[in-house]
């Protein structure tokens, strides 16, 4: 919902630093598959508790996703950049419901089961969109810099790391922040679903008729 207010802004604040790493041959994929590896550090790590420090990887991560960008619009963007940045984040992001899980079983393993049942709708009502969109030649005026068509809604990056990260400074409120999220996480699939139905209602240069609605 705010990406497209926050984004602009992060990438003034890497540009810096992913100048300085391009400089030591450091490159956009690097980053990914290493904030990758970071990220999946989070898994264990709550499930031995380790909440303060499983916050901590998860803020790596998303430094590790941030730079990644920048660094991939300095040396020139990639399909298989791209592919692995979207492939490689819906992947963390399953990881951090499973981790809470593993921590307190008899509570959070329900809402953690929704929780990822709600990701699987938001991640496949997103790429859905995004494979058409691109068969298509559409492209999305607020992430005009995306690697692939980027269709926003309620829940988007920044919303479901500050949820992340609410859940590891208040573990104990894990189970109704995640029934909270999945209900959010569904209306956002719900949108998304509806774009799709009125976007793709009608083939390429074919105007809608009565039997498209």
């Amino acid at each position: 919902m705010i990406d497209a207010s926050v984004l602009p802004l992060l990438q003034r604040v890497y540009a810096r630093p992913a100048r300085a790493l391009v400089a030591q041959g450091v490159t956009a994929d690097m980053l990914t598959i290493g904030g990758f590896a970071i990220g999946v550090l989070v898994l264990p790590a709550l499930a031995m508790g380790w909440t303060i420090a499983a916050l901590l990887l998860i803020l790596a991560n998303r430094i590790g996703d941030g730079l990644d960008g920048a660094v991939a619009r300095i040396l020139g963007p990639t399909d298989r950049g791209a592919f692995l940045d979207i492939a490689l984040d819906f992947k963390f992001y399953a990881l951090v419901p499973l981790g809470f899980a593993f921590l307190d079983p008899v509570t959070n393993a329900l809402p953690a089961a929704v929780l990822i049942a709600a990701f699987i709708g938001t991640g496949t009502s997103f790429l859905a969109f995004a494979s058409i969109a691109a068969k298509r030649g559409l492209t999305s005026e607020q992430y005009l810099r995306k690697g692939i068509y980027y269709l926003g809604g309620l829940t988007e990056g920044t919303e479901t790391i500050s949820v992340f990260v609410a859940m590891c400074l208040w573990p104990g409120a894990f189970w109704w922040l995640a029934w909270a999220y999945a209900a959010a996480c569904l209306l956002t699939t719900v949108l998304r679903w509806r774009m799709g139905w009125e976007v793709f209602g009608a083939e390429p240069g074919r105007r809608p008729g009565p039997r498209d609605t």
